[in-house]
């Protein structure tokens, strides 16, 4: 975990690509949002540093995908991609200050765009949320984000030589709050942190997003949920992970930089019933 970002002159003296490399955080399961992305990604052109914590799979959503690394890696370089590999809890302050000076180390190519689709993510209200639970909410979510944005403008200040019209940050948020307090808290406030960031960044041409998936079948649907899904949203299904890949492969793309400081839905007009 201790490796040092690379200088000027290695990451200047590093073999030429055309590949922009983005870092894509919480991409540990095939079902889950963080691997649509990763190979959407991929497959516009993008290289790869991919970041998961298989202990948060395993506790939260009742098992790991021991494969699903490997499998998103694998269709990622059947695209093309070079793909790095970033086990980290980002609970760790330390591990998430670190991410971005890793990424670029381990990948050899300076970070150009960051995609955050990790979260914390545990049901619970005001009656049964825990301090402990609360608090890893807020660090997993909130300030793990602040400190990756926070090492990415650092590096980009330093003069690391990512293509100045595809330096991206978006972040995944959501507006589920009532009875998943801790979650949508913090959410709330990554929201924020995106607005900062597309303020404060400007300077080093980056433009700063977050994007709100609305529900997404990602394996946790039962048939009740399903249903009350498909009821409100009026195109008549659930929202699924390459829906939200979709809008963030935009956003990367040549065309997305204009698109800065906002909150974006891609949720098939669930949130407008």
């Amino acid at each position: 975990m201790s490796q040092r970002p690379l200088d000027q002159r290695q990451l200047d003296e590093r073999p030429l690509t055309q590949r922009p490399l983005a870092l894509v955080t919480g991409v540990g399961r095939r079902a889950g949002i963080g691997a649509a992305i990763a190979t959407r990604l991929a497959a516009d052109g993008w290289d790869l540093a991919l970041s998961w914590w298989g202990p948060y799979d395993a506790r939260v959503h009742g098992g790991a995908d021991p494969d699903g690394v490997d499998a998103v890696v694998a269709q990622a370089e059947r695209a093309g991609a070079r793909v790095t590999r970033l086990p980290v809890d980002l609970a760790d302050p330390e591990q998430a200050a670190a991410l971005v000076g890793r990424a670029e180390a381990e990948a050899g190519a300076p970070v150009t765009a960051v995609v955050m689709s990790h979260c914390e993510s545990v049901d619970s209200d005001y009656a049964t949320t825990t301090l402990e639970s609360f608090d890893r909410h807020l660090a997993v979510n909130v300030r793990a984000p602040f400190l990756i944005v926070q090492a990415y403008a650092r590096r980009l200040r330093e003069g690391a030589p990512a293509p100045e019209d595809r330096r991206r940050v978006v972040a995944l948020t959501s507006d589920h709050v009532g009875f998943n307090l801790p979650y949508g808290t913090s959410k709330g406030a990554l929201d924020r942190l995106m607005v900062g960031a597309a303020q404060e960044l400007g300077d080093v041409h980056v433009s700063a997003n977050a994007v709100n998936p609305g529900p997404n079948d990602t394996g946790w649907f039962t048939d009740e949920v399903r249903e009350a899904v498909v009821a409100q949203t009026p195109l008549g299904r659930p929202s699924t992970p390459a829906d939200t890949a979709a809008l963030i492969g935009f956003l990367l793309g040549p065309d997305g930089g204009w698109v800065n400081g906002q909150l974006l839905k891609t949720d098939g007009g669930f949130s407008a019933r």
